[in-house]
């Protein structure tokens, strides 16, 4: 797996998203998570990332049952956002330096390490200015219990903000070539501009890239998709269209869909952090890092897939107004 910088920190040029492991996307398996846990270290991929929302907590833990034997060997990322009570429940967002630090010790021993590599604000809390959650965050940066500050779903201006009070290592948000917002919103502008690394959650699509999905009934009765405007009956049937305009292109080149999903993700100097629950996609993404497009292959996937051709949301209306805060 070739390497490459995000900030000052080196990660794997494809990472792991570990979410769908613990939370959101149907039933658990843990023996075969930690197993396609362990393979991805085996591959290479060093960026490993969770959140303590995952489950809450049950991810993290994973990750510490799958990997705490090569800790060392890995860049471990979780979030915080929304405060979370021991027992689990949830509350309203909290980006106060009190719940960064309550967040961050108790991530600490559900990962069982003794610093986290990169920490990112999950979601930006509206009631908290961000110079004053930036710079809770930047004095565990300086107590040796962070090493590196991130920020997910943030818009161009608190990204700067953020970055005139600690220096910001990557920028987490949803892309792939059906989520290409990031490229006429401004974000990858200005991270590109201020030298701070983009990491892509969801690459495939929230999994409608690789090919996989058909129907709503190829998703797990309690898989949260189910929910998203983008997988709607109506929608899947609109949006297959372009899934199988992907997959020609891909036919022409002898991969999958998947894998010139994440290629074109890659092209765009972003690194990817697709997930999966088994050790066979793992192995399919992770080949993506090898596949090469020129650029007349980048124009012709652009043009099979229009960034306004996509039908549905993202995300429902409630998740939109958490992002680009």
């Amino acid at each position: 797996m070739r390497m490459r910088k995000l900030g000052g920190l080196e990660v794997s040029a494809e990472g792991f998203g570990a979410m769908g492991m613990s939370a959101f996307y149907g039933e658990r398996d843990d023996e075969e998570s930690i197993a396609t846990l362990r393979h991805a270290a085996d591959l290479g991929i060093t960026l490993i990332d969770t959140a303590e929302a995952y489950g809450p907590f049950e991810n993290e833990k994973l990750i510490h049952r799958a990997l705490g034997h090569r800790r060392d060997e890995l860049v471990l990322a979780t979030k915080f956002a929304t405060e979370i009570d021991d027992d689990g429940t949830f509350h309203g967002p909290n980006g106060s330096p009190r719940y960064a630090r309550k967040a961050v010790e108790r991530s600490l021993r559900h990962l069982g390490t003794d610093r986290i590599d990169l920490l990112y604000l999950h979601r930006v809390d509206p009631a908290t200015p961000i110079e004053d959650t930036v710079g809770g965050m930047a004095a565990l940066v300086q107590e040796g219990k962070v090493r590196y500050l991130g920020l997910s779903e943030a818009a161009p201006a608190t990204i700067r903000r953020a970055h005139a009070v600690h220096p910001i290592t990557a920028l987490q948000s949803e892309f792939s070539l059906f989520s290409q917002e990031a490229l006429t919103n401004g974000v990858k502008a200005v991270v590109d501009e201020l030298g701070i690394g983009f990491v892509a959650f969801s690459p495939l699509g929230r999994g409608f890239l690789s090919g996989t999905i058909r129907s709503v009934d190829d998703l797990a009765p309690g898989d949260a998709r189910r929910g998203l405007p983008r997988f709607s009956p109506e929608n899947i049937a609109a949006n297959l269209v372009l899934v199988d305009r992907v997959r020609e292109l891909a036919e022409e080149k002898g991969v999958t869909p998947g894998q010139v999903a994440l290629a074109w993700v890659m092209s765009h100097d972003v690194v990817p952090i697709p997930g999966t629950k088994r050790r066979k996609y793992l192995d399919e993404n992770a080949a993506a890092a090898d596949v090469s497009l020129s650029e007349a292959d980048l124009a012709r996937r652009e043009a099979a897939v229009p960034r306004t051709a996509v039908a549905g949301d993202r995300d429902t209306p409630d998740g939109l107004a958490k992002t680009n805060g």
